[in-house]
């Protein structure tokens, strides 16, 4: 068992990275590069003074346009998945311990559609993702609003759907709109350095990654875990008598 979480989950981490990165190099580097030419044109003058005042100070690191940003958002964007599809091979484990009930390719999009509610739709109700040239509240609060909302629609997706008394039902169903009700960590104020029609293309193209990649993700991961136990449920071949 041990074994097919970890074969599941890096397979599979590695199928929805390479359809991840794959989307990222059509739909949200473009929108970067056209947002970062915004923000750079947006920079306040003081910022020269400010480099002369503090001259000695090296400048922040960040990765070179071209093979350098490609294959270190790649890198990010292999461990992200294959921490994710870990996660769900062992969901899949969890839930055949407890049910005998094993998980196929169906079934798999289905935790996958979960995932994208949980970990992109939900978060980006109240933070949706922003290109270079937003303003954005402290990060620390933006984060921890996050992780909280991506908590509470697990829990709530996971009550609602499995459990079996309706209270715990209800009770899921609250914890879904929780986050929602205490809302985000509000915006300073200020003006954007990027267009609104930019800021929109790269929510909208966010969006689409995730799905792409949770559906990837939740089928690969279905379809390998069903494989590797029908595979291991089958009986051996019978020998021949000498």
């Amino acid at each position: 068992m041990l074994y097919r979480i970890f074969f599941v989950g890096l397979v599979a981490g590695c199928l929805a990275a390479l359809a991840m990165a794959a989307v990222q190099q059509v739909k949200i580097i473009p929108l970067i590069a056209a947002a970062e030419v915004y923000e750079s044109a947006a920079e306040p003058h003081g910022a020269a003074m400010e480099h002369g005042a503090a001259a000695h100070a090296a400048p922040e690191w960040e990765p070179k346009a071209g093979f350098q940003r490609v294959s270190l958002t790649f890198l990010a964007d292999l461990i992200l998945a294959i921490g994710f599809a870990l996660a769900l091979s062992g969901s899949f484990a969890i839930r055949q311990a407890f049910s005998g009930h094993v998980p196929d390719a169906r079934e798999g999009l289905l935790w996958g559609i979960a995932g994208f509610a949980a970990f992109a739709l939900a978060p980006a109700l109240g933070l949706p993702p922003e290109p270079p040239g937003m303003i954005s509240a402290d990060i620390y609060a933006r984060q921890g609003w996050w992780l909280g909302t991506a908590f509470a629609t697990c829990a709530g997706l996971g009550l609602a759907v499995f459990a079996r008394a309706w209270a715990w039902r209800i009770a899921g169903l609250v914890l879904l709109a929780v986050p929602h009700l205490i809302g985000p960590p509000a915006r300073p104020p200020g003006n954007d350095a990027v267009t609104a029609a930019i800021a929109a293309h790269f929510v909208a193209a966010s969006l689409v990654t995730a799905a792409v990649f949770w559906a990837v993700l939740g089928l690969a991961a279905g379809w390998l875990y069903a494989a590797m136990e029908k595979q291991r449920a089958a009986p051996a071949p019978s020998r021949a008598a000498t």
